[in-house]
């Protein structure tokens, strides 16, 4: 196999050099120890192809032809979130496919990667019942090492495939500034090229949508970062992004849809018959398969806590994700729980009226953490960590809200304040939302 012999390629050359693996054999008990632990400059970068179809999508393919109801789920971050590729691939298959009747489970939150993605598969994307799966998150795994991405990836395609072994999977690989360079050179990125190695385990097919914007810019065809323009739809050479991360929906999503539109014909060709996928042997025996979201309850809570009423205007903007979001109103609202398992998370929310906690784990002292950053003029869904890789027993987790009173203006981003300046009374309370609890284990 492919992966395995690239990890003895990259035993012996460990073993002939120096370097040592970043002190993770502590931390990260797995099958491939090799590859999870190394650094940028170690981790062996894939080659930039647009389409590696492996098995095809047949099970969807299967659908399409004989003019089904289909339903395509977009699990990502913001990139998959914007109305840009998602919506534009939707109608592309629509149209390729008229007799069909496709529909989209749209599952994706900016700002957010595979490690809260495997957290929220059941409810966000399962329980809607897909045919085909598009995961999205190379971007905003960027910054996670190999081991999480494996970790995180493998989670959701065994929850997937051991909720509906029909369900085909599609990983698509977005890009940002910072990883263009490794395109330049033919590369994948660091984070696409270690979700290769799952695609490969599994013969999930894979698209990169990278490879076409390097040809365009190489070519003097795209400008990957420039100032939005008038004319954005016919300007020459074509503007990609303003920000270098977020495709404009009239040119960069476009590039994003006709790539997977060149990539149709060899992911059709290589899908066989309707088949039931098997779960072959994991990459890695700690893989998140038993990640798992688990809403709070009123029985954890201490203190003043309020549920959010329905029509409240964070409750109506977050409940397809959040379908009960408590307040911690006062300091002193403690919510408070045992669990058994490895990993522990909180599913909360990051605002301009949130205040800061203290996090207890076990008997360990008391951190505090803020839940308003320097992006904190709006309210978005955000990951709380509290333990990963934790010994698997009985843990106990305390959480309350603070009494502190935050510098919030020089917590914001410089170029945020002047929101404070102009509405202060938005940022006068110290609040804590809390969802869910993001679970390894039970």
């Amino acid at each position: 196999m492919e992966f395995i012999s690239r990890l003895k390629s990259l035993r012996s050359l460990l073993l002939l050099s120096s370097f040592r693996l970043l002190s993770l054999a502590s931390i990260f008990c797995c099958v491939t120890p090799i590859t999870s632990g190394l650094s940028d400059d170690l981790y062996p970068l894939r080659a930039a192809t647009e389409v590696t179809p492996r098995k095809g999508l047949p099970n969807f393919k299967s659908k399409l032809d004989a003019g089904k109801k289909v339903k395509i789920a977009y699990l990502g971050g913001s990139i998959t979130a914007a109305p840009g590729w998602r919506v534009l691939s939707l109608d592309w298959f629509q149209n390729e496919y008229p007799k069909a009747k496709l529909a989209e489970i749209h599952a994706a939150i900016g700002g957010t990667g595979s490690d809260l993605g495997v957290f929220r598969i059941q409810n966000d994307v399962l329980r809607h019942k897909p045919d085909l799966l598009f995961v999205e998150f190379a971007v905003n795994d960027g910054g996670a090492l190999p081991a999480q991405i494996h970790k995180a990836m493998e989670g959701i395609v065994r929850q997937t495939w051991k909720a509906d072994p029909s369900i085909d999977l599609c990983f698509v690989y977005t890009l940002s500034e910072p990883v263009l360079e490794n395109l330049r050179n033919g590369k994948m990125q660091r984070s696409a090229s270690a979700m290769e190695d799952v695609a490969d385990h599994y013969s999930i097919p894979s698209i990169h949508f990278g490879v076409k914007v390097m040809a365009m810019e190489s070519a003097g065809e795209l400008i990957f970062k420039a100032p939005k323009t008038s004319d954005l739809a016919t300007s020459k050479p074509m503007v990609f992004s303003t920000d270098g991360v977020h495709p404009h929906a009239e040119t960069g999503h476009k590039v994003y849809t006709e790539t997977i539109a060149r990539s149709w014909p060899a992911i059709r060709d290589a899908s066989g018959d309707p088949m039931v996928h098997s779960l072959p042997k994991p990459i890695r025996d700690d893989n998140w398969e038993l990640a798992r979201q688990i809403p709070i309850t009123q029985e954890m809570l201490r203190g003043q806590w309020e549920p959010l009423p329905k029509d409240h205007t964070l409750a109506k903007r977050f409940q397809k994700n959040m379908p009960v979001i408590f307040v911690a109103q006062k300091p002193g609202a403690t919510l408070e729980y045992t669990f058994e398992g490895t990993s522990i998370a909180v599913f909360d929310i990051l605002g301009p009226d949130g205040g800061q906690i203290s996090v207890q784990l076990d008997e360990a002292a008391p951190v505090t953490v803020n839940r308003v950053d320097g992006y904190g003029t709006y309210h978005r869904m955000s990951k709380l960590n509290v333990g990963s890789d934790l010994p698997n027993k009985t843990h106990r987790v305390r959480i309350e809200l603070n009494a502190t009173s935050l510098p919030k203006r020089e917590i914001l981003f410089e170029r945020n304040r002047d929101d404070f300046d102009k509405v202060p009374s938005k940022y006068s309370d110290h609040l804590w939302y809390a969802s869910s609890l993001l679970i390894i284990g039970k």
